[in-house]
């Protein structure tokens, strides 16, 4: 990572001006430390993916859980639910140790890796319970969403990215108006489901720490900013596992 890191931020100057304008304008950092976070920011990056590729080969990492009775009653329950991630922390490892024992998890994924990745996760996933749903073109996964939520079944996707979509909530999020995507807020409201959010964040070289949290509110516009109120104190608590690279708030 040490020899990685310099190479993408000389090269990949997009993801480089986002990260450095976060620590500059929303953590108030001077040039120097900005500069600092930044680096920091992409080692930890590869770090996360390194771990997540460790965890498709058997490695076993510590997890401790703040709030698994918060998802133990939600699981155990008939109705179905909302999980919430968001491009911080390493997420994906949550399937290790979250693992619904009376559900089936439907997760939106990116669908655009390759077939051979995409074939291992899923193979992977369905030891815990977990079933992969692809973004589709022809937004076939959507209907795959509300199914598995008609069954009593949980469903997560992400809370912060927009997917293309022009359908955004604007939300306070670091100091200032931020987009959200109304999607999993509006599903949220129109089949009046509870909602978690999940932070996994890494805390040391083989463990990690999970944050379950119930988000507050009955319509779209108070769930997400529920989220984004949830989601900054996370980054604020690790402002270098913030991985949106790009200007989140134009």
């Amino acid at each position: 990572m040490g020899w990685i890191v310099p190479f993408y931020m000389l090269f990949r100057h997009k993801g480089y001006i986002a990260s450095y304008r976060l620590y500059r304008h929303r953590f108030h950092k001077n040039p120097l430390k900005a500069f600092g976070y930044v680096y920091a920011n992409h080692f930890r990056f590869g770090q996360v993916i390194v771990d997540r590729f460790a965890a498709y080969a058997g490695h076993q990492f510590h997890f401790e859980v703040e709030g698994q009775n918060l998802f133990d009653k939600l699981e155990s329950a008939e109705e179905s639910f909302l999980q919430l991630s968001s491009h911080i922390g390493n997420y994906e490892l949550a399937g290790y140790s979250l693992k619904p024992r009376h559900k089936v998890l439907h997760a939106l994924v990116f669908g655009g890796e390759t077939e051979t990745v995409m074939a291992s996760r899923a193979q992977m996933f369905a030891q815990h319970g977990v079933k992969m749903v692809p973004v589709r073109r022809d937004m076939s996964h959507v209907f795959a969403l509300n199914e598995a939520l008609r069954e009593g079944n949980i469903v997560s996707m992400p809370g912060d990215r927009i997917f293309g979509s022009p359908r955004s909530i604007s939300c306070t999020f670091l100091g200032a108006v931020a987009q959200f995507p109304m999607g999993p807020f509006a599903m949220a409201e129109q089949r009046r489901i509870p909602v978690l959010s999940i932070f996994v964040m890494k805390t040391g070289v083989k463990s990690y720490k999970i944050y379950v949290r119930r988000l507050s509110g009955t319509d779209k516009q108070s769930l997400c900013q529920s989220f984004a109120t949830e989601l900054e104190n996370i980054v604020k608590q690790y402002p270098t596992q913030w991985f949106n690279f790009y200007d989140f708030w134009t």
